[in-house]
């Protein structure tokens, strides 16, 4: 079985505590044969605002040369990105911009804002009740898998519910099985990756999305599935990988996906 963990960030990320060289070089002696990182690329939010946005040319380069520095065989270090979904023409011209002139190895897309509101923040709960909350969320997730630019990973679905103010936080496919089957049956027909990401984060669940979802997906002839630790520090690099391997393979999964360059490396669990 081929260690894999191509969701994380290092400092060129504003919210990231280990630098790139330590969270490459700490993945390589851990044994992982692939290992991704994907710093955020958010013009998404409102709230992003506060944070520095990651410089491209900076990371990019520093990555590049790096790659050079430690890839064998035995080890593939991507440089990729997490782009934070928007609606806004303007924020997807600037991510296609990301694209054309650095082409990263791998793009995860991901929602975090809904209308310009990171769902981590009190603010996107405010005056709305869970379904409405979570349903403009999801509602979003299904838009985002039309964007315009070049994207392999569909990323942390369920993130709505990580610091939600409700008295029971969890997201259950048996609430919205409309929303879901529609983001399900679209990520399965354009030939996308469901990430499994282990940050939960009081999701209350051990990783997002959860077994029902990830079951559903299953039944819909999902078959790509990739797993991110989402670690900004070097001691959640690959955090619980292993417990995740287990549940994928008892819903029938046979193989973690890893996009390299727009083709798809499939890696058993066995």
């Amino acid at each position: 079985m081929k260690l894999t963990d191509l969701h994380t960030h290092s400092t060129f990320s504003a919210d990231g505590k280990s630098a790139l060289a330590d969270m490459v070089e700490t993945a390589k002696t851990m044994g992982l044969s692939f290992y991704g990182i994907s710093e955020h690329f958010d013009t998404d939010s409102i709230s992003a605002l506060v944070f520095a946005a990651t410089d491209a040319s900076a990371y990019f380069t520093a990555a590049r040369a790096l790659q050079e520095k430690v890839c064998t065989k035995e080890f593939r270090f991507l440089a990729g990105g997490e782009f934070g979904f928007s609606r806004e023409r303007e924020a997807q011209e600037r991510l296609l911009s990301i694209c054309d002139w650095f082409s990263p190895d791998f793009v995860i897309n991901s929602v975090h804002a809904v209308d310009g509101h990171d769902c981590y923040f009190p603010e996107y709960f405010a005056d709305k009740t869970k379904e409405a909350a979570y349903g403009a969320y999801l509602e979003t997730v299904r838009n985002s898998l039309d964007a315009p630019y070049p994207f392999d990973i569909v990323g942390h679905i369920g993130y709505v519910s990580r610091n939600a103010p409700y008295p029971v936080r969890k997201i259950r496919y048996e609430d919205f099985s409309d929303l879901y089957d529609d983001i399900l049956k679209t990520i399965v027909r354009k030939g996308k990756i469901l990430e499994v990401n282990s940050s939960a984060r009081g999701a209350e669940s051990d990783f997002l999305p959860d077994v029902d979802v990830l079951s559903r997906y299953f039944e819909l002839g999902g078959r790509l599935v990739s797993f991110g630790s989402d670690a900004h520090a070097t001691a959640r690099i690959c955090d619980k990988r292993a417990m995740i391997v287990s549940v994928l393979k008892k819903i029938g999964f046979r193989a973690i996906a890893v996009p390299v360059c727009g083709e798809t490396v499939l890696c058993d669990l066995d």
